[in-house]
């Protein structure tokens, strides 16, 4: 019995130790993954900041902008098709700028989303693509990294140039379009464009502070 007794002693024992190295196991995987979301979530943060500073530089405003938010319906004119976030600058109170996503549904390889910055008085800070699938070498030429062609609505307004004029030279209006791919810089035009109109029209909902929101 004495044998029989440091037998079961011995496989519990086993077992003791077999449990706390996976509770020990499971914690340390427990802990890794929070540290690798939250470092995810850091540099996501990270990257949604600096393409907003390249629209609307830091020295432009003092708020916290990716605190000073609004959620925005999906919306027609935009191209979204669902919620939206509207990242309000402000300094000292005063509104600044807004900078908020729309997309150009009719790219020649499909949807290109935007990140069109508009400052308070209507005048384009500036216009990123945040993502695309256009053709190497043609429609790509919309994305800042390969060509300087986004550069260029920087300062622009639905009165300069004139709404009338906010296409193409191929169709009469203000801006290039890229050597063999027309259709990418149109639908672009047409995005920045429309996004301006829903600026114009939403104005002061858009810098509504958050107490006015919710009374």
């Amino acid at each position: 019995m004495s044998i029989m007794n440091a037998i079961q002693r011995h496989i519990v024992s086993i077992g003791l130790v077999l449990a706390a190295f996976a509770i020990g196991a499971s914690s340390v995987v427990v802990i890794t993954e929070q540290a690798t979301r939250q470092k995810i979530l850091d540099n996501e943060r990270q990257t949604l900041l600096n393409a907003i500073n390249i629209l609307i530089p830091t020295q432009q405003y003092n708020n916290d902008i990716l605190a000073d938010t609004l959620e925005i319906a999906a919306n027609s004119q935009l191209a979204t098709t669902k919620p939206t976030t509207v990242y309000r600058a402000r300094r000292d109170d005063k509104a600044i700028a807004a900078v908020f996503t729309s997309i150009a549904p009719d790219g020649y390889s499909g949807k290109i989303k935007l990140l069109v910055g508009v400052y308070h008085n209507g005048d384009l800070a500036g216009v990123r693509v945040i993502s695309h699938k256009e053709t190497p070498g043609l429609g790509d030429k919309v994305d800042a990294r390969k060509s300087d062609w986004i550069s260029h609505f920087s300062g622009l307004s639905l009165n300069e140039p004139k709404t009338e004029y906010w296409q193409v030279k191929k169709d009469g209006g203000h801006f290039d379009q890229f050597t063999g791919a027309t259709i990418t810089p149109r639908a672009v035009i047409k995005a920045v464009k429309n996004a301006l109109l829903y600026f114009e029209a939403h104005r002061d909902e858009l810098f509504r502070s958050h107490n006015e929101q919710t009374q």
